[in-house]
This record gives structure tokens, C-alpha cells and sequence, in this order.
């Protein structure tokens, strides 16, 4: 026998719309009541003073009728004064016009039989010459009432007026005005429960029908979600302003400050990467390079048109450690070349001894010894920081395979621990390898139209307070027209198809894509020599003797310079 599991029971979660639309409806519902309870009030007190100031004149003036004067002398007042306030009741509306003699007998009355009874009422003023009104029960039930004196010539009090109208006939000229206030009342609840529905519904979509505690946290959770994910997240109107920019976007783009609803184009990007995040088409993993970070950049559009989502990664160590690689590589490779040249060597030798010409073998051996010796020397003695100089001997093993020749300059000078820690060996990496790559691509293109053999020349030293790094090659140099746009990214002159470049930035053999205007990839090479100079203080010049001159300062004893606003400087020498 199997025993169904009872389900629990669902819990019943009013959506947000249907909250609001609740509330609404209570709070039209309150002010629709409370208006008309207001405007019956109103009406109501209106109609009251109107009812005092309509008796008190009907009041004033039968008192001051010579009929009612002469009258209260008379014998028998009422056989004259009954006919005429009943007559005076029936034009002006009233309930009652009451005359009586100043004990308060009544001499008139609309009921007859109330003719020679006390008045009912307050008569006290009115002896003492004054008019007033007041709310009181008489033989017609609760009315608004006014008595005034009756005055001889000599303005002696000889009888009394009374005028009302019963609080019933009040109600009932408010009847028809009431009336109408509950239709409008009524007709304004339903206009407004009406709009209401109609806007709650087009919540309703919006929300998808959740409740607040939902909302909340699924507002909770994306804003966790922004602020955990690495991966920098930008969101932009159809109008190109920023909608949403998590942290990791602000690091990555280097910005400060409020950043939602200002133009992308205000934001201080490069120009590239500013016309890859405006333009329509969408962009895949594209390289780009702010002013101290290498980003790879992704678009996508929103909806119809509602906007842009970007998505930036982080790839500076990358393409640091990538660059670094690189020249591992390269190194490697060179070391290969020279085992497989120093055997050929070391064959040659043994095969002088085999012959027996010892001394031709002995002056083979030492004539390559002293050679391989002389550059080694020259970098060990003058560039005591290990960094740059591995990278030199390397770079000259890597330039000798591909036949130029790399060489020192005689003022080169950098005493090991001179450089401060703030210029890590991957920065000097980045400069030095990239200069040289290019300069020795640019030699190796442009040997055709310089005569020799194609060289490279170094000069690495102090220069005051500045780190001096200068890279000179015998290739066709840069175009002074092209000098604007060879540190920006994705230029090279074999791209561009500009004559006169020094280099193709084309891919060697090790994978490096340098060469004028190459680098890592096509167009990175020198955009990382002034990412690298940028991000450390420094500055870089491209100036022309045989061919181009790069030359890098980087300050010795200066802080960092931060910011995404500033530019390396950039100088053609003459």
C-alpha cells in the first residue's frame, strides 16, 4: 500500500503590481471619500449661512413693514398680521414667519392652533434691540431662526419677528447637490481604478509578475554578480551613454568618479578602442591598449537597438608573460644555432689536428674563441643589470642568425642595482626586446637600399636622472608623415602601405610579429614600448640618422605618472 506525500501547501506571493495596485485603489478610494466628505461639508455650511442670511432679511424686513408697526397697537393684531406673514412665508420661501408681542405670545403661526402660545426660542436680545440667529426646536422641529425687534418712532421695542427655516427643508435643497457630488465621486473612483489597473498591468509586464522580495533579490544578486565577476562589464544607452560600469570595468579603463550617464566618448579612451565601442558592428576579442593595461574587448547588441553590452578581459600579464616567452624562445633558439655552429666549429678544428696542423687549429679556435668573447665582454662590462644584459647577449645571438649585426655603443654604462625597483624587468623587457625586433627587421627590409651590411646599434646608460635606452638600425626609417600614428595600436607601415617605413611588421621566425609598427600581434609592438614608457614616467623619441631612432627615457627618481589622459611625447629629430 503506497502513501501519497502530501505537497506543501503553495505560498501565495502578490506580485508587486498587484500590491501597488491594492494600495492605489485604498488610496483613490480615500481621496475620492474625503473629497466628497469635504465638498459636502462645504455645501453643507453654505446652504446654513444662506438659510441665516435669507431668514434674517425676511425677519428685518416684516419688523420694519408699517403694517406689522401699526398692527401690534391694533385690538386684534392677528386678524391683520396672520394673512400677511403667511403671505410673506409663502413668497420668500421660509418655514415660518412668527410675529409676537414682547412676553413672546405669538400673534401668528403657519399652524393656527399655535396662534396665542409662548414662542419657543431665546427672545432675550431681541427685547434688548439686537438681531440674532440660532439653531433651536420648535413646534416644527429643529430650524435656523432669527428674531429682531419691532420699533416704534421712538424706537421703543412693541413686538417681535421670528423667521426660520427648519433644518429639514435645508437638508432637502441639499438633496439634488449631493446627489450629484456622489455621482461625480462615484465616476472618479472608477476613472481611477480604471487608470490604475491599466498602469499596474503595464507593471505587471515589466516585473514579470514578481514580488518585492523578489525584486530585492534579484537586485542582490546582480549587484553581487558585478561587483564579484573579473571580467569588466559595461552597458550603454542607444544614445552611447553609460547605463552601467562594474568595478572591474572602471579598473581596467582607468576611470574615477561618476561614470553612469556620461558619454562614452567623455570617458578619455583611446581612440581605437573609442571607435570599436561606437561603431555598429560587433567586435570578438579584439586587442586593445588604455593607457597602462592591455584589455581584449567583445560588443554585442541590446535587444532592438536598446544599447551596447561590452565586456573587457585583463591580458597585461599575458601579453607580458606572452613577450617575455617570446624571448625565451628566441633565446633558445639562438643558443641552438650556436651549438649547432660551434660543433661545426669544434669539426673543423679536430679535423686540422687529425691532419696534423696544429697550429692553424690553435689559431682557428682561438680567432672564434675571441670573437664570441668580444660582445660578451663589452654587454658584461658595461650594463651590470642582469635583466638587460641577458636580453642584449640574446638579442645579439638572435640578430647574428638572421645576419646583422648587433652592437653596443662605447657610452653605454648601467651599474647593476642603479635602477629602482619601481622598473621591473618585465617593463625594461618590454621596451628593449620590442626596439630591437623592430630595428632588426627594419635593417634585414631596408638592406637593399643602404649600402653594408645591415646593423643595429644599442645604447643603454644613465643619463642624469633618466634611464637612456636608444635603439638605432641602418633600415629606410619613418616616414615623418607617420610619425602621429606609430604608437598607436594596430599601425605598421606594411599595413598602412607607407613607403619610407623602417620594417614591415612582419612575423619572424620566433613569433614576435615585430618590426616598425608590429610587436605582439600586428600593430602592439611599439603601442607596448609606449604603453611600458607611459605607465613608468618616461617618454619616447623617434628621430632618424641612417635609418629610425627610438630612444626611451624613463626617470630614475620621479613617481609613476597616473592617468589615462596623458601622452607620450613624440619627436621627429632633424
Amino acid at each position: 500500500m503506497s502513501v501519497r506525500t502530501p505537497l506543501p501547501p503553495r505560498r501565495l506571493v502578490r506580485s508587486l503590481a498587484g500590491q501597488l495596485f491594492v494600495v492605489q485603489v485604498v488610496i483613490v478610494a480615500a481621496v475620492v471619500a474625503g473629497g466628497a466628505v469635504l465638498a459636502y461639508l462645504f455645501t453643507a455650511g453654505r446652504a446654513d449661512d444662506a438659510a441665516r442670511r435669507q431668514v434674517t432679511a425676511v425677519a428685518r424686513a416684516v419688523a420694519d413693514s408699517p403694517t406689522v408697526r401699526d398692527a401690534a397697537g391694533a385690538p386684534d393684531p392677528t386678524a391683520v398680521l396672520q394673512p400677511y406673514a403667511e403671505r410673506v412665508r409663502v413668497d420668500t420661501g421660509v418655514s415660518f414667519v412668527t410675529v409676537m408681542d414682547t412676553a413672546g405670545v405669538r400673534w401668528t403661526h403657519p399652524l393656527p392652533e399655535q396662534i396665542g402660545r409662548p414662542f419657543l426660542g431665546h427672545i432675550d436680545w431681541a427685547l434688548a434691540g439686537e438681531t440674532r440667529s440660532e439653531t433651536y426646536t420648535g413646534t416644527l422641529g429643529p430650524s435656523v431662526r432669527v428674531v429682531t425687534p419691532v420699533l416704534d418712532e421712538r424706537h421703543r421695542v412693541v413686538a417681535l419677528v421670528s423667521a426660520g427655516i427648519t433644518v429639514q427643508s435645508i437638508s432637502a435643497r441639499l438633496r439634488g447637490p449631493l446627489l450629484a457630488l456622489v455621482g461625480v465621486a462615484g465616476a472618479a473612483l472608477a476613472v481611477g481604478g480604471i487608470g490604475t489597473y491599466l498602469a499596474n498591468s503595464r507593471l505587471r509586464r515589466h516585473t514579470h509578475g514578481m514580488g518585492p522580495a523578489e525584486l530585492s533579490h534579484l537586485y542582490e544578486y546582480h549587484q553581487a554578480t558585478l561587483h564579484a565577476v573579473r571580467e569588466g562589464l559595461v552597458l550603454l544607452d542607444r544614445d552611447h551613454r553609460v547605463v552601467l560600469c562594474n568595478d572591474a570595468a572602471r579598473e581596467l579603463l582607468g576611470l574615477d568618479g561618476a561614470v553612469e550617464g556620461r558619454p562614452v566618448d567623455g570617458l578619455g579612451l583611446p581612440d581605437a578602442l573609442l571607435a570599436a565601442v561606437s561603431g555598429d558592428a560587433p567586435v570578438r576579442d579584439e586587442v586593445h591598449l588604455t593607457a597602462d593595461r592591455v584589455v581584449v574587448l567583445n560588443t554585442s547588441t541590446i535587444g532592438t537597438g536598446l544599447g551596447r553590452v561590452l565586456t573587457l578581459r585583463d591580458h597585461t600579464e599575458l601579453q607580458a608573460l606572452s613577450g617575455e616567452l617570446d624571448s625565451v624562445r628566441g633565446f633558445t633558439e639562438a643558443l641552438g644555432a650556436q651549438a649547432h655552429e660551434a660543433a661545426n666549429r669544434l669539426h673543423a678544428v679536430v679535423s686540422l689536428i687529425e691532419l696534423g696542423r696544429h697550429r692553424e687549429a690553435v689559431e682557428f679556435a682561438t680567432a672564434e674563441l675571441a670573437l664570441a668573447q668580444r660582445l660578451t665582454d663589452r654587454v658584461v662590462a658595461a650594463v651590470g643589470e642582469p635583466v638587460l644584459a641577458a636580453l642584449l647577449l640574446g638579442k645579439a645571438a638572435q640578430a647574428a642568425e638572421r645576419g646583422v649585426e648587433l652592437t653596443l655603443t662605447p657610452d653605454s654604462s648601467i651599474d647593476d642595482g642603479v635602477l629602482p625597483p619601481r622598473l621591473t624587468a618585465r617593463d625594461l623587457i618590454t621596451v628593449l626586446g620590442n626596439l630591437i625586433d623592430n630595428a632588426v627587421d627594419a635593417a634585414i627590409t631596408g638592406a637593399a637600399a643602404n649600402p653594408g651590411p645591415p646593423e643595429v646599434t644599442v645604447t643603454a646608460r644613465i643619463d642624469g636622472d633618466h634611464l637612456l635606452l636608444r635603439v638605432a638600425d641602418t633600415g629606410a626609417g619613418i616616414d615623418p608623415g607617420a610619425v602621429d600614428d606609430v604608437f598607436r595600436r594596430g599601425w605598421s607601415t606594411k599595413q598602412d602601405g607607407r613607403a619610407g617605413g623602417s620594417g614591415q611588421g612582419s612575423t619572424n621566425g620566433h613569433g614576435n610579429g615585430h618590426g616598425h609598427g608590429g610587436g605582439h600581434g600586428r600593430g602592439l609592438g611599439l603601442a607596448l614600448v609606449a604603453q611600458a614608457a607611459r605607465r613608468n614616467g618616461g617618454t619616447v623619441e623617434v628621430g632618424r640618422e641612417r635609418g629610425a631612432v627610438l630612444t626611451v627615457r624613463l626617470p630614475l627618481d620621479r613617481p609613476v605618472r597616473e592617468g589615462a589622459g596623458e601622452h607620450e611625447r613624440v619627436a621627429v629629430a632633424p
